[in-house]
C-alpha cells in the first residue's frame, strides 16, 4: 500500500480520537503548576493564548477537544494516592484522561477562552453543589419515629412540588431557579424547559435531578430556600413567578415579594436593576400540595 494512503488513513482515524485539556483557569492554580520542572510554560497569559491555539488547531483537523478544569491540589492527590511523578508529563495526561469522565468539562466549539472559562468554572460549581446536596442527604439517616431514609423521602418530596410547578406553566420556555440558604454557602440550582400546548413539558433529565436534589435538601434541612420561575413565550411579556420554601412546603410569594427577590442578587444581597417588558406575578395556584412527612421538617 503507498505511503500516502497510509498518512490519509491516519489522518481519518485521528478525526476520530476524542481529546481533553486540562486548563488552569486562574493564575493561582498557573502558578502552583510551575514548580514542576516539566510545566514549562512561565506566565499564565501565554499559557492561555497557546491553549487556544491548540484548541483551534484541533478543531480545524476536525477532532473534538473538550476542555476540564485542571486543579493542582487533586493532581498532587491524584499522583500521591496512585504512586505517580507529579513532576511528568505522563502523569498530568494520566490525570486529564480521568477528568474526563469525572470532573467539570465543557466541549470547544470555536468560542474564545473569554468565553469557555465562565462556562468552565459555572459548570464546577453546578457539579460541587449537586455532590454537596447528595452527601448531606445520603447520611441523613432514618427517621427516628418512622424508620423511613430522610433523605429518600425528601427527594420524593421535592420532585412532586418540582411537578407541580412545571404543571401550572403556560406553553413556552422555562427557567427555574431554586437557592437554598444551607452552611458553608447557599447552594443554587437551574432548570430550563420547554412546555408545549398539549401539556408535555421537555427537559434535560440530568438538570432536574441536581434541582431537585438541591430542592430536597432545603425540604430535608429545614433550610431557608425560594424558587424563582420565569416563563417566555412568543407574543407575550415574559413573567416571573415565586415561591418561598417553608417546612417542606413552597408559599407563593405577592408580585411585590416576587419582585423583590428577582431584582436582588442571591450572593451578595445587593438589588439588581429591574428589566423592562417583565411581568412579577403572584404564582399560579399548586392546587393541593402535599404535606411533608415529619421527619422533612
Amino acid at each position: 500500500m503507498p505511503h500516502t494512503e497510509h498518512s490519509t488513513m491516519r489522518r481519518v482515524l485521528r478525526r476520530e480520537i476524542a481529546g481533553t485539556i486540562g486548563l488552569l483557569t486562574d493564575e493561582h492554580d498557573f502558578t502552583a503548576m510551575r514548580r514542576y520542572r516539566t510545566f514549562t510554560f512561565h506566565d499564565h497569559t501565554t499559557y492561555l493564548r497557546q491553549v487556544e491555539d491548540l484548541l483551534r488547531s484541533l478543531a480545524a483537523e476536525g477532532g473534538h477537544t473538550t476542555v476540564a478544569l485542571f486543579d493542582p491540589e487533586q493532581y498532587a492527590q491524584f499522583c500521591a494516592d496512585n504512586g505517580l511523578e507529579p513532576d511528568a508529563p505522563a502523569s498530568r495526561a494520566r490525570f486529564t484522561a480521568g477528568l474526563a469522565a469525572t470532573g467539570p468539562t465543557v466541549p470547544y466549539e470555536g468560542q474564545p477562552l473569554a468565553e469557555l472559562v465562565p462556562d468552565l468554572l459555572d459548570e464546577a460549581v453546578r457539579q460541587s453543589t449537586w455532590q454537596y446536596a447528595t452527601a448531606v442527604l445520603a447520611h441523613l439517616g432514618d427517621c427516628a419515629s418512622c424508620g423511613e431514609d430522610i433523605g429518600r423521602g425528601a427527594f420524593a418530596h421535592a420532585h412532586r412540588l418540582l411537578t407541580r410547578v412545571l404543571d401550572t406553566a403556560s406553553p413556552g420556555h422555562l427557567h427555574l431557579v431554586c437557592s437554598v440558604s444551607a452552611a458553608p454557602q447557599t447552594l443554587v440550582a437551574v432548570l430550563n424547559a420547554d412546555a408545549d400546548t398539549g401539556g408535555v413539558t421537555r427537559l434535560d433529565e440530568t438538570d432536574a435531578l441536581e434541582f431537585t436534589t438541591v430542592l430536597a435538601l432545603g425540604i430535608a434541612t429545614d433550610c431557608a430556600g425560594g424558587l424563582v420561575m420565569r416563563t417566555t413565550a412568543p407574543g407575550t411579556t415574559d413573567r416571573v413567578y415565586g415561591w418561598r420554601l417553608r417546612r417542606g412546603r413552597l408559599e407563593p410569594l405577592s408580585a411585590a415579594e416576587v419582585f423583590d427577590a428577582y431584582c436582588t442578587d442571591i450572593e451578595s444581597g445587593d438589588l439588581v436593576a429591574p428589566e423592562s417588558g417583565v411581568d412579577y406575578c403572584a404564582p399560579p395556584d399548586l392546587g393541593d400540595d402535599p404535606q411533608p412527612t415529619d421527619h422533612t421538617h
